[in-house]
């Protein structure tokens, strides 16, 4: 277990299960019941350590019905360096408690995986990432049961999925299903669901929205007038679900709106720029990885610590949009308006919606 103590709350992190637990903010030691509102430096580091994508390039993407907010399609950059990975590493010992391996592209097609695996847990950081599954082999897979805390496979419908699902669970790894929710592939998730239609044996899915960025388009943004998200959002809350589910952050405000009774306990709004932050093949931090395209609030890590960017005007700007949206509704501690980066993505009426 390791524990992180801040200047008014309590952090700890089991590198076993992967649960985390944050107290609220202390005062003369006792819960106040208020969230503190940001770590003093991030406990969770997307670190997008490709900079292309093998599999992007052949288009198996878009052929699964999946606009990649990378632009696996088109990005051409130097996957990272050993060498900038492992300054990464030198400055989150003893605050970081999780890597997320991503960028544009397969973390475990590096060219360095293993090397880059091994920094890890040298490190004593736990380390997990997602994959296309498309180069995934049982070296690759036995490789993440040695080293990783989990791995998520990204549904593609596809003969290669199934296939790295199967070897990473026959490895022993601790492996979720990834699907992205867009206006074509919803109705397909709640028949998956109802059907059991998901592998056996994994640990998960989880939901993750559609985002308009890179070579994703607004024509397939999620609308929370579709009578069939609001069923997936109602069933997954039902007694009749038999699978662990999970949503990213972004879904938050829907699952607030028509998810009827969710334990708001499990629910945890955006994170970027308050307890995590994404950094570029080419050294680039940024709040969130949503922000790889136009990067509006990067800092050059060749120029700065880590430290030094969480601590900066552009950090600061953007955090700026969680402390002041939505200010008159109940809800606000719990979603904060949703999303800066696309707010066309934020799948709420509430007539306290109020942007900034």
């Amino acid at each position: 277990m390791k524990i992180r103590k801040e200047a008014d709350f309590i952090s700890c992190f089991d590198e076993k299960t992967g649960r985390y637990f944050r107290t609220g903010i202390l005062v003369n030691g006792k819960e106040s019941g208020k969230d503190p509102f940001m770590a003093s430096f991030p406990e969770l580091l997307d670190v997008g350590i490709m900079g292309h994508c093998i599999h992007g390039k052949t288009g198996l993407c878009l052929k699964a019905g999946v606009e990649c907010y990378q632009d696996g399609l088109h990005a051409s950059h130097a996957n990272m360096s050993v060498e900038d990975f492992k300054s990464i590493l030198e400055q989150c010992r003893g605050n970081t408690f999780q890597i997320a391996l991503g960028g544009c592209g397969d973390p475990d097609q590096h060219e360095n995986f293993e090397k880059i695996l091994k920094l890890c847990r040298d490190f004593q950081i736990v380390v997990n990432f997602t994959t296309s599954g498309f180069g995934m082999t049982p070296e690759l897979a036995d490789l993440c049961k040695h080293y990783c805390g989990a791995v998520a496979v990204s549904w593609y419908r596809s003969k290669y999925t199934m296939r790295a699902l199967e070897m990473l669970l026959d490895a022993g790894v601790k492996t979720n299903i990834h699907y992205v929710l867009s206006r074509d592939t919803v109705a397909e998730a709640v028949e998956r669901l109802k059907l059991k239609k998901f592998p056996e044996g994994i640990n998960a899915v989880v939901f993750l929205l559609h985002k308009p960025v890179g070579l994703g388009t607004r024509e397939k943004i999620v609308s929370i007038a579709d009578s069939t998200m609001k069923e997936l959002l109602s069933y997954v809350n039902s007694d009749e679900m038999t699978y662990k589910i999970g949503f990213d952050s972004c879904t938050v405000p829907a699952l607030l709106n028509y998810s009827e009774g969710i334990n708001i306990d499990s629910l945890d709004t955006c994170e970027g720029g308050r307890w995590s932050a994404y950094i570029t093949s080419d050294m680039k931090m940024l709040p969130c990885s949503f922000d790889n395209q136009e990067q509006r609030w990067a800092v050059d890590l060749r120029k700065h610590s880590i430290k030094e960017a969480w601590e900066s005007k552009a950090f600061d700007e953007f955090r700026t949009y969680f402390k002041n949206a939505c200010p008159s509704c109940k809800n606000q501690y719990l979603c904060k308006g949703g999303c800066p980066i696309c707010p066309e993505i934020v799948l709420c009426t509430s007539k306290d919606r109020s942007l900034i």
